[in-house]
């Protein structure tokens, strides 16, 4: 009699692809969150990983494709080069094994894998996307662009000094993308998201007059002249205040215009 348990040592039958197939596609895909603090999903739950293993899967978000001994001088840079590439050789197992191969690393250079989802990243394209002038629906710019705004800093309690180029990056991005948001919603005559979005800016940088500018921008693009020179008074008083100067007369047009 045919034994109905024997083992099958030929390809899989195609249903059973299939089915392979079907559960690759409904695994979640595997995200780093840096705003607010990290957290890494390669699953349903967080991942932990030591601090050493954090920062390394920080820093390749960020930074994207690395040299191996660029890598570890900027993660371990008061150690001895050939202790800080086997501190880099330790994390890199540390995430591998706790995250399922999460981290590549070919040719002398290191770097996520592909389809790894990154905040920060996602918030960068909304703003190369918007700043380039390719986007097709202002809302979803805006809403993105308030939702960078609300989602926290970048890494608050680390004080890595790489970190800090990426903390200004990212805070002229949003900065950028708030105040675009805000002229090209004032275009098309959505007023209150306009007003939120360069409020916004305002509240991550009262003395940017740039953001001031947009302010009064979307008042006068409303027709209210008087918000807009109540607008314009703030943008004088923070900045002889806070910087010194006079607003520059591209701010004083906007007004002028207005008789």
């Amino acid at each position: 009699m045919q034994r109905s348990d024997a083992i099958r040592t030929g390809p899989d039958p195609p249903t059973a692809r299939l089915c392979h197939c079907a559960a690759a596609a409904r695994r979640p895909a595997v995200s780093v969150t840096l705003l607010g603090g990290f957290v890494l999903h390669a699953g349903p739950d967080p991942v932990e990983l030591p601090a050493g293993a954090q920062r390394l899967v920080a820093l390749l978000a960020l930074r994207g494709r690395t040299g191996r001994s660029r890598l570890a001088g900027m993660l371990w840079p008061d150690t001895m080069e050939h202790r800080a590439l086997a501190s880099l050789r330790t994390g890199i197992w540390r995430v591998n094994q706790a995250a399922g191969q999460l981290i590549s690393a070919t040719n002398g250079t290191v770097d996520l894998s592909a389809g790894v989802a990154v905040d920060v990243r996602q918030i960068v394209e909304h703003g190369r996307v918007m700043l380039m002038g390719g986007a097709d629906d202002s809302l979803d710019h805006a809403n993105a662009a308030l939702d960078s705004d609300g989602d926290g800093e970048l890494l608050p309690d680390w004080d890595d000094e790489w970190l800090e180029a990426d903390r200004e990056r990212l805070r002229q991005i949003r900065l950028h993308l708030l105040e675009a948001s805000a002229l090209g919603l004032a275009e098309v005559g959505r007023y209150g998201l306009a007003l939120e979005a360069a409020l916004a800016a305002l509240r991550m940088d009262d003395a940017r007059e740039s953001a001031h500018r947009a302010l009064i921008q979307v008042h006068l693009a409303e027709g209210n002249v008087s918000e807009a020179r109540r607008a314009y008074e703030r943008c004088r008083v923070v900045l002889v205040r806070d910087v010194g100067v006079e607003p520059s007369p591209a701010t004083a047009r906007l007004l002028a215009r207005q008789g």
